[in-house]
C-alpha cells in the first residue's frame, strides 16, 4: 500500500513527510488550505484541473525571488544568492540528499546541463552538508551555483510546496514559471526549454508576455483522468 500523501505519491518529497515541525507557518496554512481543497473533491468529479496552485493563488508567478545570500554547499566554491539570478534566464532547483524522488530528476538536470541549455542552480534543502557533498560527488554535479539552504528558510520563502522543486527564474530576477514534483524528459522539453527560449527572445519581463503556469502530478487515485502534464 502506498501510504505518501495524495501529492506525494505524485513523485515529490512534501515540506511535511521530511519537516513539518520545522516548516514556517504561513506556508504550511496555505499548504493545508491547498490539501484540504483536494480532499474534499469527489473522486473522478471530473475537477483536477481546478487543482492547479497558480489558481489557488498559491504559486509566486510573476514575484521577485526572495532576497538572500547562501553559502555553497560543501565542497562547492560558488555560493547562491538573489542577485546572482540577474542578468540571463535559469533554473533554480530545489533539491536534498533525502530525498527519494530528487534520484529521479537528476540523470535529466544532469543532460541539461551537459547541454548547456539553461544554468541551473541548486538550492539544497535542510539537508547535512557531508551528505549533500557525497550526493553531489557520487551523482554528479549540474548545477552552476550552489546554496546551502540548512534551514529552509531561503525556499521557503520562494514558496516550496516539497522536494524537488524547480523555479525558472528571468533575467530580470522574478519568478515565471514552477514546476513541483520531479521533473520528467516531456516536461523538460514540452515546458521548460520552449519558456527559456520565449524568456531568452524578449526584452520585455517574460512573465507579463507570456502565460503564467505552474505543473503538478496529482495523485491517479484521488484525480480520476488528471494528466498530469503542465497546461
Amino acid at each position: 500500500m502506498d501510504r505518501r500523501s495524495p501529492i506525494n505519491a505524485g513523485g515529490v518529497d512534501t515540506v511535511h513527510d521530511r519537516h513539518g515541525a520545522e516548516a514556517r507557518g504561513g506556508m504550511l496554512g496555505v499548504f493545508a488550505v491547498w490539501l484540504i481543497v483536494l480532499l474534499s473533491l469527489p473522486v473522478g468529479s471530473g475537477y483536477a484541473q481546478v487543482l492547479d496552485p497558480l489558481q489557488l493563488g498559491l504559486v509566486p508567478i510573476g514575484k521577485p525571488v526572495p532576497e538572500f545570500d547562501l553559502p555553497p554547499v560543501e565542497g562547492r566554491t560558488l555560493g547562491l544568492s538573489s542577485e546572482k539570478l540577474k542578468g540571463d534566464v535559469s533554473l533554480v532547483n530545489v533539491f536534498a540528499s533525502w530525498c527519494a524522488a530528487c534520484l529521479d530528476e537528476h540523470p535529466l538536470l544532469m543532460d541539461l546541463a551537459k547541454r548547456n541549455v539553461v544554468p541551473i542552480h541548486g538550492l539544497n534543502y535542510k539537508d547535512q552538508p557531508d551528505n549533500a557533498r557525497r550526493w553531489l560527488k557520487r551523482l554528479g554535479d549540474p548545477y552552476t551555483r550552489t546554496g546551502a539552504d540548512r534551514d529552509g528558510r531561503v525556499a521557503n520563502d520562494f514558496g516550496l510546496f516539497g522536494v524537488p522543486q524547480t523555479f525558472v527564474v528571468d533575467q530580470t530576477g522574478r519568478i515565471a514559471y514552477v514546476h513541483i514534483g520531479a521533473l520528467d524528459q516531456a516536461a523538460i522539453e514540452e515546458t521548460i526549454v520552449p519558456i527559456i527560449e520565449k524568456l531568452r527572445a524578449r526584452r520585455e519581463p517574460a512573465t507579463k508576455r507570456i502565460s503564467a503556469r505552474s505543473s503538478i502530478r496529482p495523485s491517479r487515485g484521488m484525480l480520476d483522468g488528471a494528466t498530469g502534464k503542465p497546461r
